[in-house]
């Protein structure tokens, strides 16, 4: 089996004729291609697909048919701890009883061996996030957008090419949600990670992706540059979801 790719550099990714389906319900059906370092926003309405697709591309859901190939490699078998993918969830995914330290370090080693080297990364992407000094505090002792950061930290110690954002800012207040995502622009920036950020928010696609991709009833409606879908030119669907 090829090893995929593990720099931290953007990586396409294409999905071609993906098919899944979960008991009972209709068949999804994905076609996407994605360019390296893009930032895509993923739009569309509750059930449409939206955490289905970035499911498939991590690995925690294996389609019926198609491929998804990462960087040109068939990621078929290939399970999601061994994909180029790192994932924020909208809860962080934190644990409780470790401090920031530890959660973040284990990006790095899921047994927390971590060398004096790895302690010292540990501590600078907190510093990146924003978070020098709260190595020790437990994730309880955090406010959300605190949390959030601390799952981003861990994104950074990972050094993977490609980063998945299943509405991970949907909890905070706009305040909150705007500084963290000039954090994922500043990221982005520095890291060139290929980015794909499900949200509800139009204003947040509006900010930093340079793609849309609107989902609706399990398929793909439209992928385009985001200036053209905020216009009056954009997507008749795409308008109707976004001012209805």
């Amino acid at each position: 089996m090829n090893t995929p790719p593990q720099d931290e550099r953007g990586a396409s990714i294409r999905l071609e004729e993906v098919v899944f389906g979960y008991a009972g319900a209709a068949s999804m059906r994905f076609d996407l291609s994605v360019e390296p370092s893009s930032i895509v926003a993923i739009m569309g309405a509750s059930g449409s697909g939206k955490t289905t697709l970035l499911n498939l591309i991590a690995g925690f859901e294996a389609p019926s048919a198609g491929r998804v190939l990462i960087g040109e490699q068939d990621m078929a078998g290939v399970p999601p701890a061994r994909r180029p993918v790192s994932m924020v969830f909208q809860e962080n995914n934190l644990f409780a009883h470790l401090d920031v330290a530890a959660n973040v370090g284990l990006g790095r080693s899921p047994a927390l061996r971590l060398t004096s080297a790895d302690q010292e990364e540990v501590s600078q992407a907190l510093a990146q996030v924003g978070l020098a000094g709260k190595e020790k505090r437990l994730p309880g002792e955090l406010s959300g957008g605190e949390r959030q950061r601390v799952a981003l930290a861990r994104v950074l110690l990972r050094r993977r090419p490609i980063l998945l954002l299943d509405e991970p800012f949907a909890s905070l207040g706009p305040g909150l949600r705007r500084e963290m995502l000039a954090l994922i622009s500043d990221l982005h920036s520095r890291l060139g990670m290929t980015t794909l950020m499900v949200t509800h928010h139009p204003e947040d696609a509006r900010e930093i992706a340079d793609t849309v991709a609107f989902l609706a009833s399990g398929r793909i409606e439209a992928v385009g540059a985001a200036a053209h879908f905020f216009s009056e030119a954009g997507p008749a669907g795409f308008r109707h979801y976004i001012e209805g």
